[in-house]
């Protein structure tokens, strides 16, 4: 069937055998980029995303007979192979059972139930037989109805770890500096939280992609971000002596002082050198108990990850380069490896369990600092298709196919991210088994995870590799049974969910993460009345049940966009898509309407007399008054913003143009700013002053009530004291932006690009 270009539509075309099987298998045959506007999908990416979940679909006579398949196949079923109970409920899926079936449940704590109400949560084995001899096996997820909101309203810190060095890094930030960091934010500050980059394991290479969001597995953290000195046995160690200490502080005083880029590959070959020595050191009786619970704790899942390392070391980090009988890990030739290879694989096996501890230890010091939250874990959208996990879990991703985004108003391209999506017929039979395993894992030591791209869990633009995003189509998945999942994961670990809900929503996805207790994100740039006039949103018409932030770690900080240094910079890259003078008038104009409204509702210190002479550390403030004027129930300051860096941490639409994830937190200058420097910083203080509503001139309210204009409570007190005004002011459809959110041009999935490593 020959391939052809997307085309645009005004109404929906007539069914074909094809649009009818993608349908029944949850691919789409058409979308929509903004409302009232059809593009229909390519037959290329209908074929290939059918072909990814095994269905031929490549000739006429194969479609016809796929068709017929699996029209019968949901004809005799039973029940879908993963069904959810929200609360104390029945299924709904079983009300649709014929009369007379009988139902046997095995709980996850091993009772067996004759009735499907008053099951504890958890994921259960439910058995059905029909009166007609049909019979199903299939997964019983129940989960609590929505999870709990924050504990009061609070305030937190956003930040790239790998910025972030102190005097004791080897390079790089590590998790020696993050513990510090929410000691001293929690204590000092009153902050709630901190939030930090994806900390998953990265795929090795030469060079590594410094890229958080293509790691090799999100189920286990990197060592590279240990802190060496920390680790018991290091104190014990031959070879660990004052030379490697010197050679960390040369590389870290290259990046501090000599205007050096973050190098990760250095930082991991001294640290790898350090900790070769460490593990020559016994563990000590206690110490090798808690290291045989991790194994046993962790299974398969780490021999799986660390065979991969250890294979990794030897053929290369692309397994699918490797010797034929390696790239399957259930082979005699893997095991056959696996056994010649152990003392490898229980060297990257240790290194997960010190970075697991390493985790451990810094939640229970912001936790200790009486953090509310505490740590916000990362969830990146996917993994490298080389890695670990790809390779240990193949039968769970889709061949073939790659994740990114249809032509938007902010990208006419598309995008395609290079991660393998996951299947979703895979997962549901599965009961959302490996879904269920990284869930538990992030939890463990988390007092929330930000999801990125969180509409991932409803649908996915699939791409066929070797083709454009244009050539791409939505696969769905089933949102409900991953919602419950989600849910049932965090309401166990007793932790908050943020969802990264910038870009293509479709309708009805927030409201629905809404009514679940998902929270959403909400950048102050893209918060606009689309639907009207395209102001400016004011702060009581923004949503409660959000991360409010003034920027991301994929836009220009708050300094940058204020003085346009943004637009000079893609000039300078060659990324502007019309001339600079437009693009300049463009940022100034969206600026300016920012600061004449937070000139109006008085937020704008130091103005006078409609005088717009206010110093950009001002404006930066104003910003962050009017984000307290929100009822958001969480306010997010990016870190660089508050000693004026205005270096982007990531700039999409580049690859080696620009040194993306490699940039220390710096001031307004450019020079690199040390952890150190940042808790004697002024500029610092008096932002967080402003934020906990202690900097002259600041109205606190004490009440919870907010203001009769909408404005809410504008202390910022993040000591989970206070509710905020959520319940009772703006956004009062839960969606946001006056219900117009998402149909402006907002970079989709936080601004990934083609081409370019999130």
């Amino acid at each position: 069937m020959p391939p052809r270009r997307p085309a645009e539509s005004a109404q929906a075309p007539s069914p074909t055998p094809l649009s009818r099987l993608g349908d029944l298998h949850g691919v789409a045959t058409s979308y929509e980029p903004s409302p009232g506007r059809t593009v229909a999908a390519s037959e290329t990416a209908l074929v290939a995303a059918l072909a990814a979940l095994g269905v031929d679909a490549g000739t006429p006579d194969a479609v016809r007979a796929a068709l017929a398949a699996r029209e019968d196949a949901l004809k005799g079923r039973l029940l879908p192979p993963t069904v959810v109970s929200w609360g104390e409920g029945a299924p709904a899926a079983l009300a649709a059972l014929p009369d007379g079936t009988r139902l046997r449940i095995v709980t996850e704590q091993g009772e067996t139930r004759a009735r499907p109400e008053q099951l504890p949560p958890g994921v259960h084995a439910l058995h059905a037989a029909a009166p007609d001899g049909r019979t199903a096996d299939v997964h019983l997820v129940v989960a609590p109805a929505r999870l709990p909101a924050p504990p009061g309203r609070a305030y937190g810190l956003l930040v790239q770890l790998y910025s972030l060095l102190s005097r004791r890094s080897w390079g790089m930030g590590d998790l020696g500096d993050l513990g510090e960091l929410t000691a001293w934010a929690g204590r000092a500050l009153g902050a709630g939280f901190v939030q930090v980059n994806p900390l998953h394991a990265a795929v090795p290479g030469t060079p590594t992609d410094p890229s958080p969001y293509r790691p090799s597995s999100r189920r286990f953290p990197d060592p590279v971000h240990l802190r060496v000195e920390d680790i018991p046995e290091y104190a014990y160690a031959d070879g660990c002596d004052r030379s490697l200490l010197e050679r960390a502080e040369r590389l870290r005083d290259s990046v501090l002082t000599e205007g050096a880029l973050i190098d990760r590959d250095a930082v991991w070959e001294l640290k790898r050198e350090a900790l070769e020595a460490v593990r020559a050191v016994p563990l000590g009786p206690g110490r090798q108990a808690a290291y045989a619970d991790f194994l046993a704790e962790e299974g398969e899942a780490l021999e799986d990850h660390a065979t991969w390392c250890a294979l990794a070391e030897l053929y290369g980090s692309d397994w699918r380069r490797w010797p034929p009988g390696l790239r399957d890990p259930r082979s005699s030739e893997t095991a056959r490896a696996r056994g010649e290879l152990m003392d490898r694989v229980d060297f990257h096996s240790r290194l997960a369990w010190l970075t697991d501890a390493q985790l451990a230890a810094a939640q229970r010091a912001a936790r200790d600092a009486g953090m509310s939250v505490g740590l916000v874990h990362d969830l990146a959208v996917g993994v490298h298709p080389d890695g670990a996990d790809a390779w240990a879990q193949q039968e769970y991703f889709a061949a073939g196919m790659s994740v990114g985004a249809p032509p938007d108003a902010f990208n006419s391209r598309g995008q395609d991210w290079g991660l393998p999506p996951w299947r979703p017929d895979r997962l549901a039979a599965s009961g959302y088994a490996p879904y269920r395993r990284l869930l538990r894992a992030l939890f463990r030591h988390a007092g929330a995870l930000r999801i990125d791209h969180v509409m991932g869990l409803f649908r996915l633009w699939w791409i066929p590799q070797g083709h454009p995003p244009t050539e791409g189509t939505y696969v769905r998945y089933d949102a409900e049974a991953m919602l419950a999942i989600l849910t049932l994961e965090a309401s166990r670990a007793g932790a908050l969910v943020i969802g990264e809900d910038l870009g293509t929503v479709e309708p009805g996805v927030r409201e629905t993460l809404q009514s679940r207790g998902v929270l959403g994100t909400s950048v102050l740039w893209f918060e606009r009345d689309w639907d009207g006039d395209g102001l400016p949103l004011p702060p009581e018409r923004w949503r409660a049940d959000c991360l409010a932030t003034a920027t991301t770690h994929d836009l220009p900080s708050t300094a940058s966009r204020l003085t346009g240094d943004h637009v000079e910079l893609r000039d300078r890259l060659g990324l502007l898509t019309g001339s600079l003078e437009q693009e300049r008038a463009a940022a100034a104009a969206d600026a300016g309407e920012w600061l004449a409204l937070l000139a109006r509702l008085g937020l704008l210190h130091g103005a006078s007399g409609g005088c717009a002479a206010v110093s950009e550390e001002a404006e930066i403030q104003a910003v962050h008054r009017f984000l307290l004027r929100t009822p958001a129930r969480l306010v997010g300051v990016w870190l660089p913003d508050a000693v004026g860096d205005r270096r982007p941490q990531n700039l999409p639409g580049t690859w080696d143009q620009y040194p993306n994830w490699r940039l220390p937190v710096a001031d307004a200058e450019g020079r690199p700013v040390t952890l150190e420097d940042l808790a004697a910083s002024p500029r610092l203080h008096a932002l967080i002053d402003v934020v906990r509503g202690r900097a002259a001139g600041d109205r606190v309210v004490r009440d919870d009530a907010g203001a009769a204009d909408g404005s809410g409570p504008r202390d910022g007190t993040a000591a989970g004291d206070r509710t905020g005004a959520g319940d009772r002011t703006g956004a009062r459809d839960g969606a946001g932006a006056g219900g117009g959110r998402g149909a402006g041009p907002v970079p989709e999935a936080g601004g990934k690009t083609a081409g370019t490593p999130a």
